[in-house]
């Protein structure tokens, strides 16, 4: 059932962050809490992987400034639907010009006017409870051990046909863990007030139930109807 707010908390829309390192379940998780609560959703890391597809497309460089900030300004609705974002190399050129300041600003008001739209939203990222949304109403942090990560990726990309090895996706996986926390602006970070979910022992089921629980601080929807 969707959840229906009380009239405290309709002054303003409900945001729900979820952050949390690659591979670590947070998209998984943030989709089955919109479902369920009846809120948008916006995988944020989408954003970055159209702007990264645009320039590998054009045969830009991901870290010159000049190239990203071009195609970030250029995203449009049909740049996020373009097959190759899963790509290991969209992704990891989205790792490196997530860095560059300007395309932060270019896409972060993006993903405010997203969240502020009635009735809010549960978007996922990296620096959504502490950069995006530091307000957020609740903030999740998604996590698990680079081991477990890294096997689930390599997973995902043997099911889509990837010829990989598991010892180079656990560095890829290793690599883009660096940039992430190691960038000037806006580093994945645990925000003071998320609440830490490991999924290193749960399946989806059940991270799915500890991020319920979480939010309304019981196992069942905020209502109380889940």
């Amino acid at each position: 059932m969707a959840w229906e707010p009380g009239l405290a908390d309709r002054a303003r829309p409900t945001i729900i962050a979820v952050d949390g390192p690659v591979a670590a379940g947070k998209g998984t998780l943030a989709r089955r809490l919109a479902e369920h609560l009846g809120l948008r959703y916006l995988e944020s890391g989408r954003l970055y992987r159209a702007v990264a597809a645009r320039v590998l497309r054009a045969g830009g460089d991901p870290g010159n400034a000049d190239d990203v900030i071009a195609a970030a300004r250029a995203l449009g609705d049909d740049d996020l639907a373009v097959p190759e974002l899963r790509d290991e190399a969209v992704g990891n050129a989205a790792s490196v010009l997530s860095a560059i300041p300007e395309v932060r600003a270019v896409l972060l008001e993006y993903q405010r006017a997203f969240g502020r739209t009635p009735p809010g939203a549960v978007i996922d990222g990296r620096d959504i409870g502490t950069v995006v949304f530091p307000d957020a109403t609740h903030k999740l942090f998604v996590t698990a051990s680079l081991e477990v990560r890294a096997g689930r990726r390599y997973g995902e990309l043997r099911a889509r046909g990837v010829d990989c090895e598991l010892e180079q996706v656990k560095r890829d996986v290793a690599a883009r863990d660096a940039r992430d926390r190691g960038r000037d602006i806006a580093p994945l970070a645990v925000a003071a007030d998320a609440v830490v979910i490991d999924t290193a022992g749960l399946d989806a089921e059940a991270a799915f139930e500890a991020g319920l629980a979480a939010i309304t601080g019981r196992g069942g929807g905020p209502s109380g109807d889940g």
